[in-house]
């Protein structure tokens, strides 16, 4: 895939509002003096899937995006799944999402390498996702003095793995870390995530990972550039005002909290913070496209 000159990567348009340059009264949820949205990025668990469930509307909402003709990407911090595995997952949910409109932190963390280090190498704790697509941006995967440790989900964190990953660190390998989200979800609660097990390693280390994933505004960059899009045209959709929200504010995107998954709208007002607007679910964006 493409990277554009850096100059694309900023917003061209006017800077994203403050919190304080936006008169916000209760009952107006809308964003002003904004291009109209011509490309769409969308959060998947919390706006369009939740607990292994489509959200109501979420079917209808990528159905008409497609129909539109409008760049869209589906992204998520979770770095487990190919974009085929995750296209088989929304499809067997019932929602049409076609792989390449599927950009992971996977995908963002083997972008970022390759514009770092092309043709690198690097340890990796992970799975597919991770594996596959540094493999395809042409890195080869060693524990033989790598340049990067690369740290991702996986359903079971080896504790060789993990030693393994804290000796090469302390022998120079750079440290990165597919995205900072401590816990994920499941049915039975809460499981373990790449962020609690980059605590452990950094804790062990004295070294702190690079982040690529949501909140980091590289993960929003990417994608735009994965689709050709730029931030002043462009709505970010997400369910979290610590991760979604964030990186798209700080990418200088629109962006639109839904109340589909983390975050509740009375949590959203005790964030420095605010989204562009808050609505209910994508199917409140439907008339939109």
């Amino acid at each position: 895939m493409g990277h554009l000159p850096g100059a694309v990567l900023r917003a061209r348009g006017p800077p994203a509002l403050s919190p304080t340059d936006h008169r916000h009264t209760p009952g107006d949820d809308t964003m002003h003096d904004r291009k109209p949205v011509q490309s769409w990025l969308t959060d998947m668990d919390g706006v369009l899937v939740h607990e292994g469930q489509p959200v109501p509307g979420a079917p209808e909402f990528v159905q008409k995006l497609r129909a539109s003709g409008k760049p869209f990407l589906v992204l998520t911090n979770n770095s487990i799944y190919t974009p085929r595995d995750l296209q088989a997952r929304l499809a067997r949910m019932g929602l049409d999402v076609p792989e390449e409109a599927i950009w992971s932190s996977a995908l963002a963390t083997a972008q970022f390498l390759a514009d770092q280090r092309p043709g690198g190498t690097a340890y990796v704790i992970g799975e597919a996702g991770l594996t596959t697509a540094l493999h395809a941006v042409g890195y080869v995967l060693s524990d033989f003095a790598p340049d990067y440790v690369v740290l991702g989900e996986t359903r079971t964190y080896s504790f060789e793995a993990i030693t393994k990953a804290i000796r090469l660190i302390d022998d120079g390998a750079r440290f990165i870390c597919t995205n900072p989200d401590a816990t994920g979800p499941s049915v039975e609660g809460a499981l373990p995530a790449a962020g609690s097990v980059a605590a452990m390693i950094s804790k062990a280390t004295g070294v702190e990972p690079y982040f690529v994933g949501k909140p980091n505004p590289m993960m929003m960059r990417s994608a735009l550039n994965t689709i050709d899009a730029h931030s002043e045209s462009t709505a970010m959709i997400g369910d979290r005002m610590d991760t979604d929200i964030l990186c798209g504010l700080e990418a200088g995107l629109e962006t639109i909290l839904v109340l589909t998954g983390i975050s509740t709208r009375a949590e959203a007002e005790r964030y420095p913070y605010r989204p562009s607007r808050i609505v209910d679910s994508v199917a409140d964006l439907i008339d939109e496209l």
